[in-house]
């Protein structure tokens, strides 16, 4: 199954899964993985790497966003399989392990049938492995100071809302940065298209991810690769803010 895997930047790569983005970045035969979609996404996510021309034995770390399912699919199949570490935000990991789930639940997805495009992106969650349990066995933190020791050299950026431990990457030196779902520019769900939150019901805490919106219009980046919908050029500043707008 081949993957839509567009180059945005000098060893920065957007893939566009079934409904979910990952990223890759690549730094010589080394390479940083960015999420990786639903777990029906699988296929998809090994063509990826392999169109970049590279190969899971030659992912350094797997970073995750957030741990709901159509982001840490395959996060524990590429650890057990080949032992790549997975890192998140402290605060993420024991989500990631299945202490708690923050995700949106089956009968508030009923509740919210009504809304456009919510029946078809449900059935889609669900074959693609929405509701599976995909719990990561060892889960790693991340230093959140700093830029990490990892092809890319991404510097994580603490975005709460979502869920607790959710987090953003910067990578200052090619000015992009990398939302996970902070800040979509489309959703299945979603009738408008740019710059935009998710639905509410998405969100662990609405009011959180609206806060979280300041702080990537504090990063200084054109380039926006988000975890839902194209990619967005321009200020991200701008972007963020013109979310906020339509989130109030």
């Amino acid at each position: 199954m081949r993957a839509d895997v567009r180059q945005v930047a000098d060893g920065t790569y957007l893939v566009h899964g079934s409904d979910t983005n990952w990223v890759i970045l690549t730094e010589g035969d080394a390479v940083t993985l960015i999420d990786t979609g639903y777990p029906g996404d699988r296929e998809r996510l090994l063509a990826s790497l392999a169109q970049v021309g590279s190969s899971p034995e030659a992912v350094t770390a797997v970073l995750i966003t957030h741990a709901h399912n159509d982001h840490v699919g395959s996060a524990e199949f590429l650890r057990a399989t080949y032992g790549t570490p997975v890192l998140l935000h402290e605060a993420e990991v024991p989500h990631a392990r299945r202490e708690f789930l923050h995700q949106v639940s089956v009968g508030t997805v009923l509740r919210n049938g009504w809304r456009p495009g919510v029946v078809p992106w449900a059935l889609h969650a669900l074959r693609s492995g929405g509701t599976a349990r995909v719990p990561v066995t060892a889960p790693e933190a991340f230093a959140t100071d700093a830029a990490l020791d990892l092809p890319g050299r991404p510097v994580p950026v603490h975005t709460p809302g979502h869920t607790n431990g959710h987090c953003a990457f910067h990578l200052p030196d090619t000015g992009v940065l990398i939302a996970g779902d902070a800040l979509a520019s489309g959703h299945p769900t979603s009738r408008i298209k740019g710059p935009q939150l998710l639905l509410d019901m998405f969100h662990h805490e609405r009011t959180r991810a609206v806060a979280s919106l300041d702080i990537l219009a504090a990063m200084e980046a054109d380039l926006l690769l988000p975890g839902h919908g194209p990619v967005h050029r321009g200020p991200v500043r701008e972007a963020a803010l013109q979310a906020r707008e339509r989130a109030v």
